[in-house]
């Protein structure tokens, strides 16, 4: 497999993993705890603060490759699986309506009665 392939394929699962989450945190049985994880992962990714300044080689993006997964780990924990289950059919459903054209089609077209 090609560099640019496999980057592709690691960003197009990223992605999913992303929508996934949105969807978690969305759903309505999803435990309150386990959306403070996952806002707490969130936040953490995007903010300029870390628990170690990423300046400080080796050890400051250590921090980041630690303290992430931990959080989306103690979240995913405390979601019951059929909501996870729940969440992952969604997330195929809907990427299914994406990848077939004649739903757009049909989407775009007034009915005729």
């Amino acid at each position: 497999m090609k560099l640019a392939e496999r980057a592709r394929s690691i960003i197009k699962r990223f992605s999913k993993e992303i929508d996934f989450y949105r969807l978690v945190l969305k759903h309505p049985r999803t435990p309150r705890a386990a959306r403070f994880f996952l806002g707490a992962a969130i936040a953490y990714a995007v903010s300029p603060v870390d628990l170690i300044p990423d300046f400080i080689p080796v050890i400051g993006h250590l921090d980041d490759v630690v303290v992430l997964p931990v959080l989306i780990w103690l979240a995913v924990r405390l979601i019951p699986k059929d909501v996870m289950a729940e969440c992952r059919m969604q997330l195929k459903q809907d990427d299914g309506k994406r990848q077939t054209p004649e739903h757009h089609e049909r989407e775009s077209t007034p009915r005729e009665r």
